[in-house]
């Protein structure tokens, strides 16, 4: 899940990975992870795993409570966003044993697939014994929600803006997430980010290739 807030400059999130992790140990990444058999109850799974993966790793909630009737529905927009209430209500439930989407129904909430613009998908290279199929989905920060990382998962998160992400050599970036932010820095402000991201129709998949040189292995994008 690639966050944004601000306008201009406007930032990303992104987290860091404690060393022993399975996937980029000690790099920092967007938040996000692997489909869970809970997420299946959902229209798109993919989707539902980005919401819940981006709540259970940095505490922001891309949910909402929909109005009871159509007609409300038509004259008062979609419904309203969930608020630090609702997280905290939402994050109680998990912690006593419900599932993610138990916790969201619950609380008379439903995912906000909506605030998802799907830009982008890799696929790690066919000479890894580990591969993934990664989808990137961009949203915005909601209003009056704040980072609550979780502990053991995320050992530290900053926003930043995406040409600073690049430059700072503190900051080790794995090759698929510093192409993503290649992707996205030259835009002036988050709604053009999103807005060239809404009119891509058909978003392809990326596989890079491993290829061994003289100076060692090196990913190819062809």
């Amino acid at each position: 899940m690639i966050l944004l807030r601000g306008k201009n400059p406007w930032e990303l999130l992104l987290m860091r990975r404690p060393g022993g992790a399975d996937f980029a140990p000690g790099a920092y990444v967007f938040p996000g992870g692997t489909v869970h058999r809970d997420d299946a109850g959902w229209p798109d799974e993919i989707a539902g795993a980005a919401v819940r993966e981006l709540f259970e790793e940095m505490g922001i909630l891309l949910a909402r409570k929909p109005h009871p009737g159509p007609l409300q529905r038509v004259e008062r927009g979609p419904g309203r966003f969930a608020r630090e209430r609702d997280c905290e209500q939402v994050r109680s439930l998990v912690a006593d044993g419900r599932t993610f989407r138990e916790a969201l129904l619950s609380s008379g909430l439903e995912p906000a697939f909506d605030r998802l613009v799907f830009h982008a998908r890799w696929v790690t290279p066919a000479q890894l014994k580990r591969r993934y199929d990664a989808r990137f989905y961009l949203a915005r920060l909601p209003a009056g929600q704040t980072v609550k990382a979780q502990e053991g998962e995320v050992t530290d998160w900053l926003w930043i803006t995406p040409a600073r992400a690049l430059s700072d050599p503190d900051i080790t970036l794995v090759y698929a997430t510093r192409t993503v932010l290649e992707s996205v820095a030259t835009a002036e402000d988050a709604s053009t980010v999103l807005a060239r991201a809404r009119r891509t129709r058909d978003v392809p998949i990326v596989e890079p290739r491993l290829v061994q040189t003289a100076s060692g292995w090196e990913i190819v994008r062809d």
